[in-house]
């Protein structure tokens, strides 16, 4: 075995290499540093079909993107804080969304299908 430093990219690295059949071939003692990844541009933003509301004190907004599965609630139901009032299916997965407070639900944004984005109002309750 022998010892050489080589330097990479401004890097000095020390490998060992061995004469095999009279070839020189690097030792495993290497690693060559990984190939640098190109930047990746960030995704667009998915349009969403549900109408733009502003969020309130008891506003239920969807934590993700997704479709509504499920409204759970309508105009004049009673709610408790936590109780699931909407399902977001993501991914393939079903999210509950649950009420975050306790109250009548006052106006409902969204219906069965919508495409919602992550921010936007499903639901109000006072």
């Amino acid at each position: 075995m022998k010892k050489f430093n080589i330097k990479v990219d401004g890097v000095m690295h020390e490998v060992e290499v061995e004469e095999v059949g009279g070839s020189m071939v690097a030792a495993a003692s290497y690693v060559a540093p990984a190939p640098k990844a190109a930047p990746v541009a960030p995704a667009a933003p998915v349009a969403s079909s549900a109408p733009k509301a502003k969020a309130g004190s008891g506003s239920v907004v969807a934590p993700l993107q997704g479709t509504v599965q499920t409204i759970k609630v309508k105009v004049g139901d009673t709610v408790n804080a936590g109780d699931v009032v909407a399902v977001i299916e993501a991914m393939k997965m079903e999210n509950d969304i649950p009420a975050v407070a306790s109250g009548k639900v006052t106006q409902v944004y969204v219906s069965n299908g919508a495409k919602v984005a992550a921010g936007d109002v499903l639901l109000d309750i006072a």
